[in-house]
């Protein structure tokens, strides 16, 4: 049993509060809980996470993945929002994971601060918890690092890790992607969390209205459930997740030398957001595509057959998507093309 921090506590001098740490263990409890399912054995509180995978797996390849949320997280403070940095953590792991047809396991998160709030942190954690349960992961532990001296003021930073699962069988690796195979483009819900320091610089000098600033704080999307079921429905042949390079540097690294992705930029609209962002910092449109998802957060590539069913599928998860483009065969240096 933990004995209570005295304020002569000299670890409480230094600007470590061991109590409010068990006070912020217990006020997520319910939530991380609410994650687990009869695969994780034990509960929070360990100095391990145990998963078991079970037999469901013939020839079980493991997939991990590791993300922050970079420096979205100043927006979110400047704006009160931190709460929602959860779901962005969760998704930049389980997004990347899903690109590969592996289904998510589980999710540690890591927090360090240079104060822990209880309640501020608590929410944040809650977030993540949630998230978790919308992506079918459980949340089998995390860390929380209370750091004076290291981050200025209130200052933290989010760190996760995912484990997943894929059949050896069923891995999605960009082998079979062809000439006349089409890029199905799935929408995103913002910047999700790549390029906030040109963001935060560009809001620096110009006030962004209010619909464009809760668009640039509106939390990364969760794309592993729809994705999962797109999987399992159709034959996709490979996936790109539109992180930080946005378009022209993701797409390309699931092509075959000799495969050129041919993209129709007016096949979809660049979202009110990005044009503002564009505007204002004035950016080219090249270095938009390669900074920004610019309302593209995912792409799928699969037969053209296949399409109508596909955008079927992502529409009941209330997603839109656009056929934004083919492969061709083609010897580019950079194996993106803009039309």
């Amino acid at each position: 049993m933990t004995s209570k921090t005295k304020p002569t506590d000299p670890y409480a001098k230094a600007g470590v509060n061991i109590e409010k740490g068990n006070e912020l263990v217990d006020s997520i409890k319910l939530s991380v809980n609410a994650t687990h399912d009869r695969r994780v054995l034990g509960g929070i509180g360990g100095f391990a996470g145990l998963f078991q995978l079970g037999s469901k797996y013939k020839n079980p390849v493991l997939v991990g993945c590791t993300d922050g949320v970079g420096t979205k997280v100043a927006l979110s403070q400047a704006h009160n929002k931190t709460h929602l940095t959860g779901q962005d953590l969760v998704a930049m792991c389980v997004n990347d994971m899903v690109t590969c047809g592996a289904e998510p396991l589980f999710f540690l998160d890591y927090f360090a601060a240079s104060k822990i709030e209880p309640k501020s942190t608590a929410k944040i954690v809650k977030g993540i918890a949630k998230a978790c349960k919308k992506s079918n992961c459980a949340l089998l532990g995390g860390e929380t690092a209370e750091m004076p001296g290291h981050y200025a003021k209130n200052n933290f930073d989010l760190a996760g890790f995912s484990v997943g699962v894929v059949e050896k069988a069923d891995l999605i690796d960009g082998k079979g992607i062809k000439p006349g195979h089409i890029l199905l483009g799935v929408e995103s819900s913002g910047p999700h969390s790549n390029g906030y320091s040109l963001i935060r610089s560009i809001l620096k000098k110009h006030s962004a209205p209010e619909k464009i600033l809760q668009v640039l704080l509106k939390p990364t999307h969760l794309y592993s459930t729809p994705i999962l079921e797109l999987i399992k429905k159709t034959n996709v042949k490979g996936m790109a997740h539109i992180t930080g390079g946005g378009l022209t540097e993701n797409i390309p690294r699931i092509l075959k030398k000799g495969l050129v992705a041919n993209v129709d930029l007016s096949a979809w609209k660049f979202p009110r957001a990005f044009l503002w962002l564009q505007e204002k910092g004035k950016i080219s449109t090249s270095d938009m595509l390669r900074i920004f998802n610019c309302g593209i957060g995912m792409v799928c590539i699969l037969d053209k057959k296949e399409i109508l069913k596909a955008q079927k599928i992502l529409s009941a998860h209330k997603l839109r998507s656009f056929q934004i483009g083919t492969i061709t065969k083609g010897s580019l240096q950079e194996q993106i093309q803009y039309n």
